[in-house]
């Protein structure tokens, strides 16, 4: 599990890294970008043993994970005027954040001797499942956080569905007129 998240974290600092880099080139002034882009550069160190001192700057990664999604919300509104589109956009996302989330998550939780949830693969196979509400039931949670955690993807799953199917609709409909 260490190594998913490890290959997790070294995917964010490259975004966040290319990120700073892409900016810096782009910006009129690039003192000024610098005065506050240093954060960007600083939230792009991975967790490396060699870097171990300046894992307390990483706490300045709040800061950017807010100003992302400040960005973000700016981005969907420009590349999307018409807030159904950017509405389902927003969903798909997050629906794959919460894939990722609850993956890791089952695995933590999953720490029973029964557990039939081991592994990486089996984790996000039983997340992909269960967020699409199919649920095979060859690999299920044993533990009762587990069996929450899955309640909530569930949950998630329905209404993800549900949003995706209105906004089909609402195509159906806007045709038809």
């Amino acid at each position: 599990m260490s190594k998913i998240l490890s290959y997790f974290d070294y995917f964010i600092c490259l975004i966040f890294l290319s990120e700073f880099f892409y900016n810096l080139l782009t910006a009129e002034n690039k003192l000024k970008y610098l005065k506050w882009g240093w954060i960007d550069l600083i939230s792009s160190i991975p967790m490396l043993d060699s870097l171990r001192y300046g894992r307390v700057f990483r706490l300045i990664r709040l800061i950017r994970v807010i100003k992302a999604y400040n960005t973000f919300n700016s981005f969907l509104k420009n590349l999307f005027p018409d807030t159904a589109k950017g509405s389902v956009f927003s969903v798909i996302i997050l629906g794959f954040f919460v894939l990722i989330f609850s993956s890791i998550a089952i695995l933590v939780l999953e720490n029973d001797v029964e557990s039939n949830i081991t592994n990486a693969e089996d984790a996000i196979w039983w997340s992909y499942t269960t967020i699409t509400t199919v649920g095979y039931g060859d690999k299920y949670p044993v533990t009762t956080l587990g069996r929450i955690l899955a309640m909530f993807l569930m949950t998630y799953g329905i209404s993800v569905f549900g949003v995706i199917t209105a906004y089909i609709a609402s195509i159906f409909v806007k045709s038809s007129e």
